[in-house]
């Protein structure tokens, strides 16, 4: 008998994990780290929902620290288990792993201050970069479309299949026997979307029972993408004739490249001026490094580019910024330029330090270009909330703030119901998660209403289902 029981990522979009119980055994679908409030988060993610002895494997969707982030806390705690995941997402997982281990000393450090001089106990690390080196080393890759054996012994295989969310990213079959009949439940993790600058699209799976589908953008649909490429040359117009800034926000894994590919065609095709373009991430940097080693998994159209001899994230005036004394030089620095730095949802990193210099002026740009969940920084500047609380200062947010939501690298509304479509008329029964309860809703009537699953799940936190 298979079991579901969800512990994270329900009715919210960070946290994944999903526990797979079968036949005595657990597997662990994704291990992400929760964000959003630091008291909370913090709390939240501290408390693993099983003893580390009580899980058999781990199957990894790919690298988001929302997806892979509690792994080295789960190892910290005695986890000594495979892991499985694609190789490039082991590779992404590396130094991004060692980067959230790095932010957590910081946050800790800070926190255990304000703690010291209140009289109350400090808090503990959750893990550190140790642990991280401890975790890749469990990591067991395979390629997408090699099955697995998960648990020696166990009836249950698994197959990584291209979900075109980042590099790396997988949906995971699992295969397993209910009532001595074969039968298959897919985990999408994070769906990309079609035609992406430079990811192959979602490949469908056929035969598939039982669906858990992520839900992040249920109820809308994204703008076409020569929008895209007309708001970017218009953003880059604006601050060309102001001599201001535009600042990025961008996720080190996925987004940046993305960005950086965009603007590759847009000045190779003199559409935009090479004006001066600042990528202010260490970490955006190494993952556009693996990003470069990994052209097997490039679509047609950007593997055509490389086969020119072209680096599809190079263009003429690209500077990557390593030293803190170089990112701190592009506060005084003046327009036009435009700086991508992390993190995606400014909860951390260099991007507050350049929000912090730039948002009180009416003529820079900040520019947003994926999901902000609630309760981050990032969340309320899209809200227009003025003044926002940067470092513990208050600014005043007088920067235009905009919004690209079709540069995101989740499916919309569409793409969820065309990759459902795709599984075939088999599909029985599905769950909607990673996804706020207004797009788990939404989800849930388009998977009923559109493409005639019987019974569509929103499961909360914690809830178990039997005999799926």
């Amino acid at each position: 008998m298979l079991n579901l029981r969800f512990v994270g990522a329900a009715q919210t979009t960070t946290g994944s994990m999903h526990a797979v119980e079968y036949n005595g055994h657990r597997i662990l679908l994704d291990c992400g780290l929760l964000q959003g409030r630091r008291k909370e988060s913090f709390e939240a993610n501290r408390a693993l929902p099983f003893p580390a002895e009580e899980i058999d494997a781990v199957i990894l969707s790919h690298a988001h620290i929302d997806h892979s982030g509690r792994l080295p806390a789960l190892v910290r705690a005695g986890y000594r288990g495979p892991i499985y995941t694609t190789p490039a997402t082991r590779d992404l997982c590396d130094i991004l792993l060692r980067d959230s281990a790095y932010l957590q000393e910081k946050d800790v450090e800070y926190v255990n201050k304000k703690r010291t001089r209140q009289g109350k106990n400090p808090f503990e690390l959750l893990y550190d970069v140790r642990d991280v080196e401890n975790t890749v080393a469990l990591m067991r890759p395979f390629p997408y479309g090699e099955t697995f054996t998960p648990v020696p012994g166990l009836d249950l295989r698994a197959t990584f299949h291209d979900a075109g969310h980042i590099l790396g990213s997988a949906t995971v079959a699992l295969d397993y026997r209910k009532q001595g009949r074969n039968r298959r439940l897919l985990f999408t993790g994070d769906l990309g979307q079609w035609d992406t600058p430079f990811l192959c699209d979602p490949q469908p799976v056929p035969d598939v029972d039982v669906l858990i589908t992520e839900s992040t953008y249920g109820d809308r649909e994204h703008p076409g993408r020569e929008n895209i490429r007309g708001r970017i040359k218009d953003y880059i117009g604006f601050i060309s004739q102001h001599h201001s800034k535009l600042i990025v926000p961008t996720f080190a894994v996925g987004r940046t490249q993305q960005v950086l590919w965009l603007l590759h065609q847009l000045i190779k095709d003199g559409t935009v001026p090479p004006v001066p373009v600042y990528v202010d991430s260490p970490l955006s940097a190494k993952a556009t490094e693996i990003t470069r080693r990994h052209t097997d998994l490039f679509n047609g159209r950007t593997r055509t580019i490389v086969n020119r001899g072209e680096d599809p994230f190079d263009f003429p005036n690209l500077h990557f910024t390593q030293s803190v004394e170089d990112s701190m030089a592009l506060n005084t620095k003046k327009g036009p330029l435009v700086i991508l730095s992390a993190s995606g949802m400014c909860e951390g990193g260099r991007i507050l330090h350049h929000l912090k210099n730039t948002i009180e002026d009416p003529l820079n740009i900040v520019l947003i270009t994926g999901f902000q969940a609630e309760n981050t920084l990032g969340r309320r500047l899209v809200d227009g909330v003025s003044p926002v609380k940067i470092y513990g200062e208050e600014h005043v947010l007088r920067s235009t703030v905009f919004t690209i939501n079709g540069l995101s690298a989740h499916a919309d509304r569409l793409g969820l119901i065309r990759f459902a479509q795709s599984l075939g008329p088999s599909v029985k029964r599905a769950f909607c998660v990673h996804g706020e309860p207004e797009y788990c809703l939404a989800n849930q009537k388009n998977l009923t209403e559109q493409v005639g699953i019987r019974r569509v799940d929103i499961p909360v936190r914690g809830q178990v289902f039997q005999d799926v």
